[in-house]
């Protein structure tokens, strides 16, 4: 089979692999619009489960994944004024940019044919492929061209964010909340390679407007998120993608689902397909997840078009509750003065309950309530409150568990 893969992401890259595994006689060809070494994220997070993954589909890869990553272990709610918690669990941090390195050496090991500056915008150059995966992220200009039968929907969130990055170390993953004369600013942080953390901003937009962060140069903005967040940063400085002239590139999360996912030859991956809000940190394996599916499929069945049936059909399944998840979870943080007002270890509960559909429905109290009694009259903290929404996968699967997969990137070796 003639393959194109347009996008050298995880999903894109990480199909190839599989595929060349399987069947070394496919032509793949990825095409990556920019130059080999760009990237736009700064680490990633994970857990066991996509290691896992991993190590099922291509040992050797995982075994480099494994060996690049920093662990880091239990999560902290730090809410200024109160003692911080600690959640016991564990995950791991990889530098984006050495992430797609090991995947792109890996695919070139096994013969895949892999373009930089090689930008696709027309079906029309991937003419003469058998199979076309658009793996070119949420703008993705492939999916534009069959636009009336994907039928994409996109939907901004409330809250304003900025992935940024420090040389503060954070060995847990961790939940800073702060008050500001404008509202309460909060940031999500986690190391993912040595002396180097993701440190990930967001508050309402009205803090954001309060604060002037939206109209302050770069150099400004930064200077003043520091300032907010000094106690947690401890003297270390904080960096952006950007250089310091024009404002920091702060973003309105963007919800994206397609009505399919395939239109003739052309098949939807990775973020081009759907996109779940970073607080449930589960871009990275969501993207490994279509990959696999993909190649599954396609081995399975002996007609492409029942293949991408089959394929569709078995991703929308399987992330139609994690979407819901990600919907909730950023409806959480988009209403957090509800829930911050309350002590800390409440506040922790309700933070790790953010996934419930209940918890939305009802006073906080009155969720807190009924667990507290089911909790007592079963000797059970797994109620049908937590399986409607209670700790998040593990605290939220990366927080799903805590954050994701967001994937915004330090210049890493």
């Amino acid at each position: 089979m003639r393959i194109s893969c347009v996008g050298a992401g995880p999903a894109g890259l990480y199909f190839a692999i599989v595929m060349k595994r399987r069947n070394p006689n496919h032509e793949i060809v990825v095409h990556e619009r920019n130059p080999a070494g760009t990237t736009h994220g700064w680490g990633v997070v994970f857990w066991d489960d996509l290691l896992a993954t991993l190590r099922t589909n291509d040992p050797d890869s995982a075994q480099a994944i494994a060996d690049q990553a920093v662990p880091w272990s239990g999560q902290v709610v730090d809410v200024e004024g109160q003692p911080p918690l600690h959640y016991v669990d564990g995950g791991y941090g990889i530098c984006r940019r050495r992430l797609l390195q090991i995947l792109i050496e890996r695919a070139l090991a096994l013969g895949v044919d892999v373009r930089f500056e090689s930008e696709i915008s027309a079906l029309s150059q991937v003419a003469d492929a058998d199979l076309v995966v658009a793996a070119d992220g949420v703008a993705s200009r492939l999916r534009r061209h069959r636009a009336d039968q994907f039928r994409p929907q996109i939907e901004a969130g409330r809250n304003k964010y900025i992935w940024l990055a420090t040389t503060q170390p954070f060995p847990s993953f961790t939940f800073g909340f702060v008050p500001t004369r404008a509202g309460w600013i909060w940031f999500h942080a986690y190391s993912f390679k040595e002396c180097v953390s993701t440190f990930i901003v967001e508050c309402a937009p009205e803090t954001w407007d309060g604060l002037g962060l939206g109209t302050m140069r770069a150099d400004a903005a930064l200077k003043a998120l520091e300032s907010i967040f000094a106690k947690h940063l401890d003297g270390h400085g904080l960096m952006s993608r950007d250089g310091h002239g024009n404002t920091l590139p702060w973003l309105s999360f963007r919800t994206l689902v397609n009505r399919t996912w395939h239109a003739d030859n052309v098949v939807l991956i990775g973020d081009a397909a759907h996109t779940t809000h970073f607080t449930i940190g589960s871009g990275t394996r969501l993207a490994i997840d279509d990959a696999v599916a993909l190649a599954s499929a396609l081995s399975e069945h002996d007609s492409l078009p029942r293949a991408l049936d089959a394929f569709g059909r078995r991703r929308q399944r399987a992330l139609a509750r994690v979407q819901r998840d990600a919907r909730l979870s950023a409806e959480w943080f988009e209403n957090l003065p509800r829930y911050i007002r309350y002590n800390a270890p409440t506040f922790f509960t309700l933070l790790l309950a953010r996934r419930s559909r209940l918890l939305k429905r009802m006073p906080a109290r009155t969720y807190l309530y009924l667990r507290r009694k089911y909790t007592k009259l079963t000797g059970s903290a797994a109620s049908p409150l937590a399986r409607i929404g209670g700790p998040a996968h593990r605290f939220g699967s990366k927080a799903r568990r805590g954050l994701s997969g967001a994937e915004s990137g330090t210049p890493c070796p």
